[in-house]
């Protein structure tokens, strides 16, 4: 059971008569000051021990960083022994740091947040400035070391904090693969020696390249074999290929950025020439098939969470396996190569009438070659579920998993026992989006549930999978996290979060939410804000936060949070802010995500009027005369399209950073979310339904734009022709440019004031404070 409970928080308040008339509030800078004292800066130093992030050392054993209010401890944990304790002498290590550094040192206050054990584990190293320090864990020494030529070590973790590695570690460490001059090179770790793998990469034709158009980067795309002798790539075909073009704001010339991102309309996007290159010979082998079309099963790009989707190679290295997928994301085929002669054997194939996925933010095929079996993932029954066919004839061999619930995501496969254990959803009673950790036989049989508590489950699992830690929570109660068996018991308690000193500062959660969708049967999910000084006989006005997919919903993760951005922020200035995932959002069933195929410009609109209303009818404190909504990106567009479409319920949008016309958005979302660009024989076509600045005559409310000039993503471009469009109508709006910026300024201080103040104006009718500057006056942490 739960050990927190906040209910008589979160329940909605009784409707209440209306006073008569009235008065028109006046907001102040003090108003705003308290409302910033509600986004995460101030609230999240008043949570304590709510974020277990565990960092695997030998066996099982485990560390990690734990806030206190006195300041942060290091743990360790050793799930064998059913262990959890302090990870060194903290007062004696601060007092030996303090002596050798001429620093003074707290023991709660020491100045790294990451180490690494020695390998006798009897010592600790890490980081404070440019020196390296060792000390024994008993505290009794310590001793730093420069180091040389500025070098920055990477502590317990791949990369560290200190940026993006440009390179492709081998399994085994010795090798690093990388990227110059459009063609693959290794480099010898030990030796530093330079190899180059490829001689024929030109530039818009080169090898590993990462592009999609969208996003961009110098790492390589590749695959290592597990013996790291062979790397499995691919040549990036961008010739033909349209270019998008951003012009930095400077004193003198601009610079100009230029690069090859593919749009719906092209008739060339990027393809990928499948290629197998031995490491230590540079020998290649060209996969005997036709490029691919630059698409996964997945995300929006071939590289996702990181590394190369939809390629495995075998145990053994024999066997490459890889999903072919077509542009338009209905046609999937299912592929086995040789890596020795290319040679390519199709095995199985899957055809869907709208978008193919395999997954939940991760990729659940899997090749079990030594077994010649295949793990496969499909939505076919509208639910997504695991399935097993043979390797070699393509052949199902029966359903792993069944029923009206998703399997999201397959994080671990145990051969011997031939047991399955995935992350689930939609299976429990209670709120449909709360993740379980489960565990199934490959064989038949029951789904086992391994997270017993109504809530929210995130799940590391230890590197043997014998254990894994478990912190669960809900938008109400706080985490509470544990290290379970692999057969769900508890083994180690490790923390609850406390979050007395939030509650005392006025805190207060939002409050769950519950409508009917447009089709007037599905349950739809969401949360409330009011303010904390809420009085029911007002009517307050209500804001609209906004995502609506297709890839993910307006709310988000379902585990606590002190601050969701600044929605709780800005209902302190006198709103009621609603946020609802709406029907095109995942998680649910595959007709619930695809609701909207095809009619982008519908945006969860419907759903998001028809539970407003549905709460107005429930809380006389909502005003349904006084609507405003926000969003950005994905928001950012449906924001815009809300107050056009439906002008006579929104009154006031905030768009920021909105791909307002997806012909000039990047190939892949579009094609998949819209389909393939279809033009008729009047001029009209298929994406005209989402098209933005073909709304703008319907413009009623107050309407502010805001995008950044250097916006990669999404190009301010579509930002551009709905205001060309707003001009040429004779409409009234208002507009930010943020000068080279990239997508994501949303949360700058000054978008975020000029957000507030174009609400608290035009939808409350009050004046804001004049030049009111968010984060300049931090409330201390008492």
């Amino acid at each position: 059971s739960m050990r927190f409970t906040l209910v008589t928080l979160a329940t909605l308040t009784v409707a209440a008569p209306l006073v008569a008339q009235q008065e028109a509030p006046t907001v102040t800078a003090a108003d705003y000051a308290r409302a910033e004292t509600f986004l995460r800066s101030a609230t999240a130093p008043l949570v304590y021990g709510a974020s277990v992030q565990p960092r695997w050392i030998e066996g099982d054993r485990f560390w990690y960083r734990n806030t206190l209010p006195e300041g942060a401890e290091f743990v360790v944990v050793d799930p064998a022994a059913g262990t959890r304790e302090r990870a060194f002498d903290h007062e004696r290590l601060a007092a030996a740091l303090s002596a050798v550094s001429d620093t003074e040192y707290e023991a709660l206050a020491l100045p790294f947040d990451s180490f690494e054990f020695t390998e006798d584990g009897r010592s600790i190293t890490f980081d404070v400035g440019d020196t390296r320090y060792t000390c024994d864990i008993d505290g009794e020494r310590c001793a730093g070391e420069t180091r040389r030529g500025g070098e920055r070590a990477v502590i317990a973790g791949f990369g560290g904090r200190g940026g993006r590695r440009n390179d492709a570690p081998s399994p085994d460490g010795t090798h690093q693969a990388f990227i110059r001059d459009h063609n693959l090179w290794v480099r010898d770790v030990a030796s530093g020696e330079e190899r180059r793998l490829t001689a024929d990469g030109i530039e818009d034709h080169g090898y590993a390249t990462d592009n999609a158009g969208w996003t961009k980067s110098d790492r390589p795309v590749v695959l290592w074999s597990p013996d790291s002798k062979k790397i499995a790539t691919f040549r990036h075909d961008a010739r033909g290929v349209g270019e998008m073009y951003l012009v930095s704001t400077d004193v003198g010339h601009p610079t100009l950025e230029a690069w090859k991102y593919p749009l719906p309309e092209d008739s060339v996007i990027f393809r990928i020439e499948r290629v197998v290159i031995d490491v230590e010979t540079a020998e290649m082998v060209r996969l005997q098939m036709p490029p691919d079309q630059h698409r996964s099963t997945l995300c929006d790009h071939v590289r996702c969470r990181g590394g190369w989707a939809d390629v495995e190679w075998s145990e053994d290295g024999s066997k490459l396996a890889f999903v072919s997928t077509s542009r338009d994301h209905k046609h999937e085929y299912m592929r086995v190569a040789d890596p020795e002669t290319g040679a390519v054997r199709d095995v199985m194939e899957e055809h869907v009438e709208t978008f193919f996925e395999s997954g939940y933010g991760m990729v659940n095929w899997h090749m079990l070659a030594e077994s010649n079996e295949l793990i496969w993932y499909s939505q076919r029954d509208d639910y997504g579920h695991l399935y097993l066919y043979d390797l070699e004839s393509g052949q199902l061999q029966r359903r792993i998993t069944e029923g009206d619930w998703n399997v999201l995501q397959l994080r671990r496969i145990d051969r011997d026992t031939r047991t399955l254990y995935f992350t689930g959803a939609g299976r429990e009673p209670g709120d449909p989006y709360f993740q379980y950790f489960y565990s199934v036989s490959m064989d038949g049989g029951d789904v086992r549930l391994l997270t017993p508590d109504s809530a929210n489950h995130t799940v590391t699992l230890s590197p043997s999978g014998e254990y894994f830690v478990d912190s669960y929570s809900t938008p109400l109660i706080p985490p509470v996290a544990l290290v379970r068996d692999k057969k769900g018991r508890e083994v180690v308690a490790l923390e609850e979060a406390d979050i007395s000193r939030l509650l005392a500062s006025g805190w207060q959660p939002p409050t769950p939410i519950e409508v009917t969708a447009r089709d007037g049967e599905t349950d739809l999910h969401g949360l409330l804000y009011k303010p904390t000084d809420f009085d029911p006989d007002r009517k307050y006005p209500i804001l609209n936060y906004v995502y609506p997919g297709p890839q993910s919903g307006s709310m988000g993760s379902r585990s606590f949070s002190p601050s969701r951005s600044d929605k709780q922020a800005i209902a302190e200035l006198g709103f009621i802010v609603v946020e609802l995932d709406g029907m095109g959002t995942p998680m649910r069933s595959k007709s619930f995500h695809t609701t909207y195929y095809g009619n982008m410009g519908d945006n969860t609109l419907p759903d998001q009027i028809g539970g407003i209303r549905q709460l107005a009818a429930q809380n006389s404190w909502m005003d349904l005369d006084r609507v405003g909504i926000w969003g950005h990106s994905g928001g950012g567009f449906a924001a815009a399209d809300a107050i056009m479409r439906y002008p006579d319920f929104y009154k006031v949008a905030v768009s920021q950073a909105g791909n307002h016309d997806n012909r000039n958005y990047e190939d892949d979302w579009g094609e998949k979310y819209q389909g393939l660009l279809e033009e008729y024989a009047d001029g009209t076509t298929n994406y005209d339904n989402q098209a933005n600045q073909l709304l703008v005559e319907n413009l009623r409310g107050k309407l502010l734009i805001a995008h950044g000039t250097m916006d990669s993503n999404v190009p301010p471009s579509n930002t551009m022709m709905v205001v060309n469009e707003l001009i040429a109508a004779n409409k009234d709006f208002d507009l930010i440019l943020f000068p080279n910026r990239r997508h994501g300024f949303g949360s700058e201080p000054y978008m975020m004031r000029r957000r507030w103040d174009y609400f608290v104006r035009h939808l409350l009718g009050a004046e804001p404070p004049e030049g009111y500057e968010i984060g300049a006056n931090r409330r201390p942490i008492s």
